[in-house]
């Protein structure tokens, strides 16, 4: 079981926001903060463990009681970019500067299957593939209205269930006034939000054996829209939610993950690394003459004979050479192979073998375990309607 701290009590919003500036100036992130604005770019990466560092009890309220801390460091760091370069503090929503929390996170590490209740409204990290990705939508932020009677512009500011800033209000436009007057929507003046929700499932080769890997909803918006696509392993750190239903009588609750960072371990697989006595083992045996058949006897040791099927399934494992040739053509080095032969001659034990052996592989049918295919596929969510990509074997596997 997960044990966790409690948080220090709650301080107030300007104690939080003097906090938050004394650790930018002490812990030196106002270079950070110039180079997010000379690149344009509206989220800073704050580390946890500098904020351990900085104080200690802070960075444990952040982590237990981000929808407290977070907004308030987020209005502090919009003051602090609009005294270093006002004219780009005034592009945009007010609300666009948003902050990453990156860092150790110990036990607030996660995977899709350790998202407890114990975990629910604190920062997390998780970590898996990406199975579904939904279409890029946008969520409006804030509406104008003109009256025509009164000649005046009326604002509203928006929020849903997953705010941090408030209650939620709901998405109707309004068509009146307090005073019963008719408003007329000015959509261009309207301010809006990119949203997505994708799927991240746990590792197959860290699911327990004979257990369907779990998942977990991801929403992502504004500037981590479209940063990854099915297929892709991810780390992304967010807060775990709750989100109450009117239809629910049950007393549970659908939980997700409001991400406020992403990063992407496609080109970092999660296998072991070997030891000096590995090497050691291996440059040994790749001496030897009789290297190929000793290697292809070990591939499924408890069944005899098929010498020249385990070969091939050893050349497979190792696979190919992949080659990028001048003109841009891409050669893949995998290898296929296709099995035929009678029932019980051991076809299945031989890649049940296969994929105990290889560090990343999944077993699947023609439908795929993700029940789109082999590659990929286009479907529809159940609850919007939206298409969406979903990512079938081939692609949850690579690049295994």
């Amino acid at each position: 079981a997960i044990q966790l701290r409690s948080p220090p009590a709650a301080m107030s919003l300007a104690q939080q926001k003097r906090d938050f500036m004394d650790f930018v100036d002490q812990m030196g992130y106002m270079p950070s903060i110039r180079s997010m604005v000379s690149k344009e770019e509206r989220r800073l990466l704050l580390n946890v463990d500098d904020l351990r560092s900085f104080n200690r009890d802070l960075a444990l309220a952040l982590m237990r009681s981000p929808a407290e801390y977070l907004p308030a460091f987020e209005e502090a760091l919009r003051e602090i970019v609009t005294n270093h370069d006002p004219s780009f503090a005034k592009q945009g929503a007010a609300n666009e500067f948003r902050i990453g929390v990156v860092g150790s996170f110990g036990a607030h590490h996660v995977s899709p299957r350790q998202l407890g209740s114990a975990l629910l409204n604190s920062v997390v990290r998780v970590e898996g593939i990406v199975t579904k990705c939904s279409l890029v939508r946008p969520k409006v932020v804030m509406s104008k209205h003109w009256c025509p009677t009164t000649k005046q512009f009326t604002t509203k500011q928006y929020r849903d269930l997953t705010s941090l800033t408030g209650a939620a209000t709901g998405s109707a436009y309004p068509t009146k006034d307090s005073d019963g007057n008719l408003l007329e929507t000015e959509y261009g003046l309207c301010e809006y939000m990119d949203c997505q929700t994708v799927h991240l499932q746990e590792m197959p080769e860290r699911a327990p054996p004979g257990q369907l890997p779990r998942s977990v909803e991801v929403i992502l918006e504004a500037d981590l829209v479209d940063s990854t696509k099915p297929g892709d392993r991810l780390h992304i750190t967010g807060i775990h939610r709750a989100l109450p239903s009117k239809a629910n009588q049950s007393g549970t609750f659908k939980t997700l993950v409001l991400g406020n960072h992403v990063r992407l371990l496609t080109k970092h697989l999660g296998s072991a690394q070997f030891t000096e006595e590995d090497v050691r083992h291996i440059k040994e045996v790749s001496r030897r003459p009789d290297a190929l058949p000793l290697l292809a006897e070990s591939v499924a040791p408890s069944v005899f004979g098929h010498d020249f099927e385990k070969r091939a399934l050893l050349l497979m494992l190792l696979g190919g050479t992949e080659r990028n040739l001048a003109n841009g053509t891409h050669l893949r080095g995998d290898i296929n192979i296709l099995m035929l032969g009678d029932p019980s001659t051991a076809k299945s034990q031989l890649l049940r073998a296969v994929m105990r052996t290889a560090p990343l592989a999944i077993s699947t049918t023609g439908r795929g375990s993700s029940g789109v295919g082999l590659t990929a596929a286009v479907t529809s969510d159940e609850e919007t309607g939206a298409k969406r990509l979903e990512a079938g074997g081939g692609g949850v596997a690579r690049p295994g």
